[in-house]
């Protein structure tokens, strides 16, 4: 399949999804083109970019109609992942291994315009502070032993949307309970749930607790605490008992200094945890500090810092997502097609991250931007050579063109 990078076509090859030929060539076809196309990357410019004179009715029913199983496609590609992870590790010999499991959510933003689009509602969007028109994700990221993996979604609707739409409510925080309970921790796995402040829940801790997993997450600052067994909320506490004096300076590995005041004890419902209240740089009386909680009481103040900022990995991988590979510019009216559509978004993210992982190990400074561009490279180059081996053996020209799906 010279019209395809050749890297992407055994990626697919070796997770054996379970797809007819035809289902596969699309699958295929769509993973190269949002990886190749510039710009924004709708269904239409993605099919352009590939080279392809499939159809555009072909790509859009293979996302709404065709009888392939998103859920099985995922389950298929985690249990890949899961397996490359390992085998990675027995390879170097691990033991032991630090797994850190992200949570949070993202919204896809569309034009009011676009009210035919299927799942669409107002959700709060985090970066403006405000409602948006838009379809939400709750989704959780794995980042272990060099690899930073999109990990697993799940579509959040609001409660009056799916009393609506007959459909069963899920908050956003049992869509990640749902997702912390799905992964497959081995025993050699020392697992970190990474949350912000929305997530931090007693039902989410309790569910981590029966996996035997720990939680470092954010705080917001109304929660009670209850030193000395007096209730107050972790805001009035640092306004009113914390002075600078009982402040220690921590300096972390990026050479970041942050003030901090440790607590050891309940928070709201949740027993006996520990809760930093940290003031980045200086400290400022009338300002409220980050609050992160962790219940490893094991770990150092250092350590719990360096592991909570692994959460950022989340935070880039949205970034990625939307801006270089078009998780968000769909014009599908469908939800099924588009949460096939996200399944492939998926795929693409880690068979890059994959790429970026191999490619790393002589050229550790490798971002997932880098690899994308260098798999443009190569696959430019991969045509050049299939041309250079085409004239020598003195194909005619007609037929190259053809089969590379391009005219003179």
């Amino acid at each position: 399949m010279v019209t395809s990078y050749m890297p992407l076509v055994k990626f697919i090859l070796s997770l054996q999804l379970m797809l007819s030929r035809p289902q596969r060539n699309h699958m295929i076809s769509l993973m190269h083109g949002i990886l190749l196309c510039e710009g924004r990357k709708t269904i239409t410019s993605i099919r352009k970019q590939t080279g392809q004179y499939r159809d555009l009715s072909c790509i859009t029913r293979f996302l709404k109609e065709s009888t392939w199983c998103k859920n099985r496609v995922q389950r298929r590609r985690i249990q890949f992942l899961i397996e490359r992870i390992r085998r990675s590790r027995r390879n170097k010999g691990d033991s032991r291994t630090l797994v850190f499991f992200i949570i949070d959510d993202t919204s896809c933003k569309k034009d009011k315009s676009t009210k035919r689009m299927e799942g669409l509602d107002f959700h709060f969007a985090h970066d403006d502070g405000k409602s948006q028109w838009s379809h939400c994700l709750v989704t959780s990221h794995l980042v272990t032993d060099g690899f930073s993996l999109s990990w697993d979604f799940r579509p959040y609707f609001r409660k009056e949307y799916c009393e609506k739409h007959n459909l069963p409510f899920k908050s956003k925080n049992d869509l990640a309970i749902q997702m912390i309970e799905d992964y497959p921790a081995s025993d050699d796995e020392l697992v970190y749930v990474l949350m912000d402040s929305w997530y931090t829940s007693e039902k989410i801790v309790n569910a981590c607790n029966a996996k035997g997993f720990h939680i470092i997450a954010a705080l917001k600052s109304n929660r009670l605490i209850a030193p000395a067994g007096i209730r107050i909320s972790l805001a009035d506490f640092t306004s009113q008992y914390v002075r600078k004096s009982d402040l220690r300076s921590v300096t972390t590995e990026n050479r970041e200094t942050y003030w901090i005041y440790q607590y050891e004890g309940p928070v709201a419902d949740i027993e006996n945890v520990n809760v930093l209240m940290s003031w980045e740089n200086t400290y400022e009386s009338g300002k409220n500090p980050f609050f992160i909680l962790c219940t490893d009481k094991s770990l150092d103040v250092v350590t719990i810092l360096r592991y909570y900022d692994v959460r950022w990995h989340i935070e880039t991988g949205y970034r990625y997502f939307k801006d270089l590979m078009g998780f968000d510019h769909y014009q599908l009216w469908s939800f099924q097609a588009i949460e096939r559509f996200w399944v492939i978004q998926f795929l693409t993210q880690n068979f890059v991250e994959l790429q970026r992982y191999e490619w790393s190990k002589t050229n550790a400074q490798l971002t997932f931007g880098d690899v994308v561009r260098r798999i443009r490279q190569d696959y430019f180059g991969q045509l050049v050579v299939y041309v250079y081996e085409q004239a020598l053996a003195k194909t005619p020209l007609f037929d190259v063109l053809k089969r590379l799906k391009l005219t003179a």
